[in-house]
């Protein structure tokens, strides 16, 4: 029998190293005895970089599962929460620089509740609800400076409701209404100060009865509008 206490610093290093990583390489993807997995697992893509590492319960995933690109970049591309007590699975995508790129739950593979996406430097670029796989719920885009570009509002994955486009200074440019996905309703367009341009109604997609329009939010007619953007085409010239 190997007396380890006989042997040089160097070689009792080196035996517990070996050992230590035999035991560990035993231990990963490993079976329960109702052939289920259990323990860490890692698996590899053919050009032997990393595919994903996690541990499983049961035959279930359970915990931080990561998961890298075939490229072998060092950061993963995928992070999955799993959770013993529940089907929802928090995700977070990252780029390939480590940056996170969006996050939100999945359940199966539909995503649920808020989802978020990121501008590089970690702003937050937009803010998405959904059910069951589609868009359900109120979505705002959002400049890098921090202020909304758009709020619409969703119903089973199509437009529903109002939806509103701003400035990058906060002002209120448009608003219109849509019936799944259609543009029906009220509609208001605003000038860059925040005066009202023009008001209507749309029906199935289209402009319908009369139209209002105005210049420095007072009320005029569309001639009167069609001879002020000449003039100021032909003082451009």
């Amino acid at each position: 029998m190997l007396n380890i206490k006989r042997l040089p610093p160097l070689c009792t290093f080196m035996v517990f190293f070996f050992t230590t990583y035999f035991i560990n390489a035993q231990q990963i993807n490993q079976f329960d005895a109702n052939k289920q997995r259990t323990g860490v697992w890692e698996k590899y893509y053919d050009n032997q970089n990393i595919r994903y590492q996690g541990q499983f319960k049961k035959g279930k995933e359970i915990g931080v599962f990561k998961f890298y690109d075939e490229n072998g970049s060092q950061f993963p591309s995928i992070i999955k929460n799993f959770r013993e007590t529940t089907d929802s699975v928090a995700v977070e995508f990252y780029l390939a620089n480590g940056k996170l790129q969006s996050k939100g739950f999945f359940i199966e593979k539909n995503r649920v509740g808020k989802w978020q996406y990121f501008f590089q430097d970690g702003k937050i670029m937009s803010e998405e609800l959904y059910h069951r796989g589609k868009l359900a719920g109120k979505l705002i885009n959002f400049y890098p400076n921090g202020k909304p570009t758009e709020i619409t509002h969703y119903k089973n994955g199509l437009k529903e409701g109002i939806s509103q486009k701003f400035s990058s200074d906060g002002i209120l440019i448009e608003e219109v209404t849509y019936e799944n996905n259609v543009l029906n309703g009220l509609a208001k367009f605003f000038e860059l100060n925040g005066n009202l341009r023009e008001k209507g109604i749309y029906k199935n997609g289209k402009k319908f009865g009369k139209w209002d329009f105005y210049i420095d939010g007072e009320i005029t007619d569309e001639k009167e509008i069609e001879d002020q953007k000449r003039f100021i085409n032909k003082q451009k010239d």
